[in-house]
């Protein structure tokens, strides 16, 4: 081979590699998505309404996400021309700023006419990409005969709340105030989707002919007007207007975070921007760096702000000098300092003795001023202090409380200042708390003495039942059972009143049955002692003190636990005193779903048959290890109270037992306190036992020396008649009645329970 042929062949081979090198670069690195091209001259109004990039009026002029909609339309045959999302929804305004929409979206109705038809309309709530603000907005349901369920999917799991409202006239309802009559609020955790709005009506809105309709939706909390004259509207009126209230939706751009969005090169927050991550949502938010303004989705980005033309902290004008994203303040020439309004420009040529004479008269002058400022504003701020609690003392019924304790003697009873719990609490730390609950905060405190006590802060108090709380204030601190949490006393000084309980350090029954390993240490006999302390204090309360008291929210959660396993019943914040001349109490339906009376909440009259119903499902948690709601089991086993009786009736009691307490030694104890807490758990009151009675059956089951009272004459038990007794609404053998319905394999606390109860009657 010759030399010039080498060379050529050598040449070949380098460039055939160098090919396939570039080759293979340009197959393994795709190009990134390139970004998008607005149109020139794009409007950004309609009407009233700014419609900001990246949303946009027409074809190129908003963004084009696949996961989210941006495109408004505009109809301006309308005066003024009105912004539309879709095609029948107005929007009311966006915000680039918050990341919000808000749309007007259609409410949901059902009406019923003379003859108790119904016409209802489900409107859909949800939009393709955006979630539903559960900061700015609320759940709103209308009607004088109404429940209304929401339901969606939260975290990937089924979700429902909901609200009930009644009223008898017209008249009960406050005008322009939503306060759970004729009128009720829910509130929206975050991330839910998928919302869909199920209403419905006790008695087909018969015994309410003024307020024909039920309405649910959602609406915007800073434009949601109530009156009551809507509880009026009729069908008519709802298919002749179609009436929109606006709602907030929460946007992003894209499915992806920051990070991820920045590297496949879809990224579309421009120069002089920041990305943000929005909690509890898929996508980013752009906004502007500090010291720029402006739409941070446009492609120009967000334009440095001129502090100079506006207000700043320069001395002068003229020593402004401005720069990209801030400003500076600069002493002219022949001057220094900071060239600042708090620290300006002083001149070169001065002598140095005038300055510092008059700097330190000034400074003395100022340290004398200041030092008898905070003199003069301390003591004003103590007396207004001073004056506020008194003002405080005054209207928690203070007067009234030293007015009835005057001449008595009561042991233990302490009247707290302000300042003794503040300094018990370190201020109310949050690392305090040790509870929240439906009726206040409860707080861990540590007195000067070391004495540990529980502070319990209720949410809101009703100025009309100062003497009513008064009054329960004695009562309680009179209780003297080993079983009840001890009321210390009170503070009445603050802006609601402040209850002192002694402090339980073990934790709640809850807590010890949830958890597999303190549930463990509870035994058969452990638990049966509890269930028996509780029901004998439940006894104590109703028939033993002068003034009966009805707990009204019994629930593993309120049932303490000492380091012997002591039971200690707590929480008397939903409790009411009996009169001498009543044995029930009309009153609005207050306590936790899972242990609510059926009948107190279709009737709202408490008595105290309603603390055996609810102490009914604890010996099922007992038992069971189960909760009191639960949304995995089958739809009409949701209440551990109706999964009990199903389960009896169909005599799988063992399958849903709690096999830590089973043995050859504790299922006949356990099937007879099965037996105990069905009978607990009958639909009406009558016929369910006193707490006495329950007491006495606990400790015959304790000895093994009898058969329940329940027996039948031969001394077996009739489980599947009682079983199938409940769950047919009737009440216990030996008690006759007709009409009554079948159909009780449901959710004790759908509301078709009502209907059930009802029929029972």
């Amino acid at each position: 081979m010759s030399y010039p042929t080498h060379i050529h062949l050598t040449i070949i081979f380098l460039f055939w590699v160098v090919l396939q090198y570039v080759a293979r670069g340009v197959i393994a690195s795709p190009a990134p998505p390139a970004p998008q091209v607005l149109a020139p001259h794009c409007p950004d109004k309609c009407g009233n309404v700014s419609v900001p990039y990246p949303f946009g009026l027409e074809d190129g002029c908003y963004y084009e996400d696949p996961h989210n909609n941006f495109k408004i339309s505009c109809d301006r045959t309308m005066t003024p021309p009105t912004a539309y999302f879709g095609t029948s929804f107005a929007v009311f305004n966006t915000s680039v700023l918050t990341g919000e929409i808000c749309i007007r979206r259609d409410i949901s109705y059902d009406c019923y006419n003379k003859n108790q038809s119904n016409s209802n309309y489900t409107a859909l709530v949800n939009i393709r990409g955006f979630t539903i603000s559960s900061t700015n907005n609320l759940l709103i349901a209308m009607g004088c005969d109404t429940y209304v369920w929401f339901t969606g999917v939260r975290h990937g799991k089924p979700y429902q709340t909901g609200c009930m409202t009644k009223c008898g006239t017209l008249d009960e309802v406050s005008d322009n105030a939503c306060n759970g009559v004729g009128c009720c609020i829910a509130s929206l955790p975050d991330e839910v989707t998928n919302i869909s709005t199920t209403i419905g009506s006790y008695s087909n809105h018969s015994g309410v002919p003024f307020s024909p309709c039920s309405v649910a939706y959602p609406a915007a909390v800073n434009e949601y007007r109530y009156n009551k004259m809507d509880l009026t509207r009729d069908l008519k009126f709802f298919r002749e207007n179609r009436v929109q209230i606006p709602v907030v939706f929460n946007w992003a751009i894209g499915s992806q975070n920051c990070s991820v969005a920045q590297e496949d090169g879809s990224f579309l927050c421009k120069s002089n921007t920041l990305c943000v991550d929005p909690p509890n949502q898929q996508g980013y938010h752009c906004k502007c760096k500090d010291g720029f303004i402006g739409n941070p989705y446009l492609p120009q980005g967000c334009a440095d702000i001129d502090e100079c033309k506006q207000s700043n902290d320069c001395e002068k004008p003229e020593y402004c000098v401005n720069q990209i994203g801030s400003y500076d303040c600069k002493c002219p020439k022949g001057f220094h300092g900071n060239g600042t309004k708090a620290q300006p420009c002083s001149s070169d040529k001065k002598s140095w003795i005038i300055p510092v004479v008059a700097t330190a008269g000034v400074a003395g002058a100022m340290m004398i001023l200041l030092v008898v400022g905070f003199i003069l504003y301390w003591k004003h701020g103590k007396i207004k202090n001073q004056q506020i609690r008194e003002k405080n003392f005054r209207q928690n019924g203070g007067l009234l409380l030293h007015q009835k304790l005057s001449g008595r003697k009561i042991d233990g009873l302490k009247v707290f200042t302000a300042q003794d719990l503040e300094i018990a609490t370190n201020n109310y730390s949050e690392k305090y708390v040790i509870g929240r609950g439906g009726f206040g905060i409860v707080y861990k405190g540590i007195l000067t003495n070391n004495q540990h006590i529980a502070i319990k802060r209720s949410l809101k108090v009703d100025p009309r039942q100062v003497e009513q709380f008064i009054n329960e204030v004695i009562v309680l601190s009179q209780i003297n059972n080993r079983n009840v949490v001890k009321l210390l006393g009170c503070c009445l000084e603050t802006e609601v009143p402040l209850l002192v309980y002694e402090f339980i350090t073990n934790g709640t029954l809850y807590d010890h049955l949830v958890d597999a390993v303190k549930a463990s240490i509870l035994t058969w006999n452990t638990r049966l002692k509890i269930a028996l302390e509780v029901a004998n204090v439940l006894s104590y309360l109703h028939t033993t003190i002068s003034t009966p008291i009805i707990h009204r929210d019994i629930k593993s959660m309120n049932i303490l636990l000492d380091d012997n396993y002591t039971a200690k019943v707590a929480d008397f914040g939903a409790s009411r005193l009996v009169p001498e001349d009543k044995g029930q109490i009309a009153t609005m339906v207050q306590g936790t779903w899972g242990y609510l009376d059926p009948e107190y909440m279709q009737t709202r009259k408490l008595t105290e048959k309603s603390d055996v119903y609810s102490f009914g499902v604890v010996l099922a948690e007992l038992i069971t290890r189960k909760r009191a709601i639960c949304y995995d089991r089958a739809d009409d086993e949701t209440s551990l109270a109706m999964h009990l009786l199903i389960q009896m009736k169909e005599d799988q009691l063992l399958s849903i037992l709690d096999k830590t307490i089973v043995s050859e030694g504790t299922i006949e104890q356990i099937q007879q306190m099965a037996n105990l807490a069905t009978w607990c758990l009958m639909v009406k009151a009558e016929d369910r036992p006193s707490m006495k009675e329950v007491a006495i059956e606990l400790e015959t089951i304790k000895r093994l020396r009898s058969q329940p009272s329940w027996s039948s004459k031969d001394g077996s038990f009739q489980e599947d008649s009682v079983s199938e007794t409940l769950l047919e609404g009737y009440p216990r053998s030996g008690t006759t009645t007709s009409g009554c319905s079948s159909s009780m394999e449901v959710d004790l606390y759908n509301p078709r329970l009502d209907s059930i109860l009802a029929d029972g009657r």
